[in-house]
């Protein structure tokens, strides 16, 4: 045995892949990491400067994805245009999710299609989505964002469920992360008809 051996070894540390690497390197490395830092920062003020400028809510994203359960139908926001529309993102693998469609499926059936329903089925499979959708009653169109569920990260959903109210501009007024409650879809449709100008 050399004495090496008899040795521990060092804990492995946070910055043990920087010591392999030239002062060069690292310098390139965290001023990328800054400049990344700064831009997230920047985005994220101009953002909230430009919504307190203009007193408006942020402006929805536009979509246009394939319809669950029709082929060759798409599911677009730009369908509902001058309409208010709720957005609700979900998978049928998310256990909030399936408390929470129920509630939205009997929401809009009562609300004869008067409020407009649209559901994004994010990261899902086809076949347990469709069985989801049919089991909790949905009848408003499911556009499905399969993975890497693009539209889903353009709204910057992290987690499932997550629901948009948006107003006939396509507005957001209303933003509810986790499952809805009567309570929320009670203020979301109040927000969303308050102002049609």
């Amino acid at each position: 045995m050399s004495p090496h051996d008899s040795e521990p070894a060092a804990p492995a540390t946070r910055g043990t892949w920087l010591r392999g690497l030239s002062t060069a390197r690292k310098v390139s490395y965290l001023a990328a990491a800054l400049v990344l830092a700064v831009a997230i920062v920047l985005v994220v003020t101009l953002a909230g400067a430009q919504a307190k400028k203009t007193g408006q809510p942020p402006q929805a994203r536009s979509f246009s994805l394939a319809q669950l359960g029709r082929p060759g139908s798409r599911v677009t926001l730009a369908s509902y245009a001058g309409q208010p529309v709720i957005i609700n993102f979900f998978a049928s693998w998310c256990s909030p999710c399936q408390r929470e469609t129920p509630l939205l499926a009997k929401f809009y059936l009562s609300n004869h299609g008067r409020v407009r329903v649209l559901g994004i089925d994010s990261n899902d499979q086809t076949a347990p989505a469709l069985r989801f959708a049919r089991k909790t009653g949905v009848r408003y169109p499911v556009g499905v964002d399969p993975y890497p569920a693009a539209t889903t990260v353009s709204y910057r959903v992290l987690a499932l469920p997550q629901t948009f109210f948006l107003n006939a501009q396509h507005r957001i007024v209303l933003h509810v992360v986790g499952a809805l409650t009567t309570k929320d879809l009670t203020k979301g449709v109040s927000l969303m008809h308050r102002d049609r100008g």
